[in-house]
């Protein structure tokens, strides 16, 4: 294999048919070159979509109500549908084994002041346990916790660009800001991966926020963090089961859309699965077929080599040469080729998934790339390739006899 002689007889038989060998690594650089784009653009996708849904948690449920569209035993349509804190606990007690996190949500527009500073932001009151189906990163301070509920706590944690309003560079935690009005503590700063909106809100225990704007046990939302043991197909099934339920408990029609809905995050990711799995198969497909056209591609021109060469395999033959060394010349060459024609297209498809990576985003492609698993597949794909193509010219060549070999024209 590291024969210097057998390399230069390689070298030079490759430098005396330059047309040739272009021409046959041409096609693995192309198959090459098409399978990291289509890669690359099919990883673009899947960072689009984790990008969509980075600030939620990939096991969560959102309940949500609004009117009713449809008569239900003898409630009339455009009913109202208000979740109150025993729906609540009928979700936490009666689903208790299938649930890791749980929080109800009111959603409010409040104006925010500090000295001379105001703004108007949105506000959630929520549970502790949103903090984990929001995917907050706390920055300073703390999240809301159950001693802040149980107390009807004046406490209030804000958004990074919040605290850029109203604090600028000075420090923010620890002081009071004026909420319509009321006093709260600021205990904790936070960023979120969704963006600057997702930096713009703030929250407060729900409990406070009933307490203090309605006096009444309301709320607006249901969010649910299913346990992640559950796959993707129990997951819908208790979705599904979770929304049968809640229609009963609340005297909505089954068929009754405008209602009641609960979103769950299972069918999105199993609808993305499904979809980028279509993908994967299709670049695998095309990939392949022009990877093969290429091996066959190869496979040809190394029979021409072999005939052209033929008397000076029937020479070395009967000069003493073994079969296996033939053959191992015409595979060397064969892989050669492959190899630095295969680098060369994807080195050409990775430089372009670079330079025109950021417009694409424009069309839902974010950041495309090549994973190094896909480099390292490919150069196990490039070597057996080179051998496929060789193999079989190969063993030809060393199965002829020195005098059959001489007398060819």
């Amino acid at each position: 294999m590291f024969d210097i002689d057998r390399w230069r007889e390689i070298f030079q038989s490759i430098s005396k048919n330059k047309l040739r060998s272009v021409l046959s690594g041409f096609t693995v650089a192309f198959a090459i070159l098409l399978f990291t784009l289509l890669f690359g653009i099919v990883s673009g996708l899947q960072n689009q979509f984790k990008t969509a849904f980075a600030d939620d948690a990939t096991n969560a449920m959102f309940v949500r109500v609004w009117k009713t569209s449809k008569p239900y035993k003898g409630l009339q349509t455009g009913r109202r549908i208000q979740l109150k804190n025993k729906d609540f606990d009928y979700v936490k007690e009666e689903y208790e084994d299938k649930i890791q996190h749980l929080t109800a949500r009111i959603f409010k527009s409040v104006n925010i002041t500090y000295k001379n500073n105001q703004n108007n932001y949105q506000l959630r009151a929520v549970h502790p346990d949103h903090q984990f189906l929001e995917k907050t990163i706390i920055d300073e301070g703390r999240y809301i916790n159950e001693l802040d509920l149980k107390n009807n706590a004046k406490v209030i944690v804000i958004g990074r660009l919040v605290k850029q309003d109203l604090f600028g560079e000075k420090p923010a935690l620890g002081k009071r800001v004026n909420v319509d009005g009321i006093s709260y503590k600021v205990i904790g700063i936070f960023s979120d991966e969704g963006g600057d909106n997702e930096e713009r809100l703030t929250y407060m225990p729900v409990t406070t926020a009933q307490k203090l704007y309605g006096n009444n046990d309301y709320i607006n939302q249901i969010n649910i963090g299913y346990d992640p043991k559950l796959n993707l197909d129990q997951a819908i099934t208790f979705g599904n089961r979770l929304e049968r339920d809640l229609r009963k408990k609340l005297d909505i029609h089954p068929d009754d859309q405008s209602a009641l809905s609960v979103r769950n995050m299972a069918e999105a990711n199993k609808g993305i699965n499904q979809f980028m799995f279509a993908l994967y198969f299709i670049v695998i497909f095309v990939g392949s077929g022009t990877l093969i056209a290429g091996i066959i591609g190869i496979s040809n021109i190394m029979i021409f080599v072999v005939k052209e060469r033929t008397k000076e395999f029937g020479i070395r033959k009967a000069l003493g040469a073994k079969p296996s060394s033939i053959i191992g010349m015409v595979i060397q060459e064969s892989i050669l080729i492959t190899t630095i024609a295969g680098y060369l297209g994807l080195s050409l498809g990775t430089y372009i998934l670079s330079a025109i990576g950021d417009s694409l985003e424009k069309y839902f492609i974010k950041d495309p790339s090549v994973s190094p698993g896909i480099v390292i597949g490919a150069t196990i794909i490039l070597i057996l390739s080179g051998l496929i193509a060789g193999y079989l010219p190969a063993k030809k060549a060393a199965q002829i006899k020195p005098i059959v070999a001489l007398r060819a024209d």
